[in-house]
């Protein structure tokens, strides 16, 4: 592998990692998103939005700058992995994505998960570039 031909993206559209990672990663014609959480990042408290839909459409927000920052979109999503804090929410989460992703249907797991720095879920993404 040719360590020149793996790309970073970042981007102000979507809050910048705390950690040690990266937003995304493009290698191959696939841009790898990193776990999104719903922060706005014009919010310097990075605080969550009340609802569990909006929280959805704010991770969905941040995963389409993301991805058009790497050359892809929304349209271009091949899988989605949603961790979701409480399996009660997911009524909510797949009415919101499904209104967000229209006709497209990528590939998706759902995977619940104990905690989420408070947030209702998270979201990482494996999309086409170009």
């Amino acid at each position: 592998m040719d360590p020149s031909a793996i790309r970073i993206v970042e981007t102000d559209g979507a809050p910048i990692p705390k950690g040690h990672y990266s937003q995304a990663v493009v290698f191959g014609g696939l841009v790898y998103v990193a776990g999104q959480l719903p922060g706005d990042p014009a919010d310097p408290d990075g605080g969550y939005p009340a609802s569990v839909g909006a929280q959805t459409e704010r991770v969905l927000a941040n995963i389409r700058a993301i991805l058009e920052e790497a050359g892809s979109g929304l349209d271009r999503v091949l899988q989605m992995t949603v961790f979701v804090s409480d399996p009660g929410y997911w009524g909510e989460v797949n009415e919101t994505y499904a209104r967000i992703m229209g006709s497209h249907r990528p590939a998706r797991a759902i995977v619940p998960v104990n905690e989420l720095n408070g947030a209702a879920l998270e979201v990482q993404v494996i999309a086409a570039v170009g």
